[in-house]
C-alpha cells in the first residue's frame, strides 16, 4: 500500500512536487521523511525537498 505525500523546498518553503511513498503495515513506529535533491523552479536550481503534508 502506497500513500501521496509533497515535497517541499526547504529554502523557498514551496510543494513543488508529489510522490507515492510505501506505507507500513501496522503503521507503528516513526518514519524518516523522505529526501531528495530536486529541480527548485523558483529558485532556478537544485535544492533538497523535504516530504512535507500539503497545509
Amino acid at each position: 500500500m502506497r500513500k501521496w505525500v509533497w515535497l517541499e523546498c526547504t529554502e523557498c518553503k514551496e510543494l513543488n512536487y508529489r510522490t507515492s511513498v510505501p506505507v507500513k503495515p501496522g503503521g507503528g513506529g516513526q518514519q524518516s521523511r523522505l529526501e531528495l535533491r530536486k529541480y527548485c523552479p523558483r529558485q532556478r536550481k537544485h535544492t533538497v525537498h523535504r516530504e512535507s503534508r500539503k497545509k
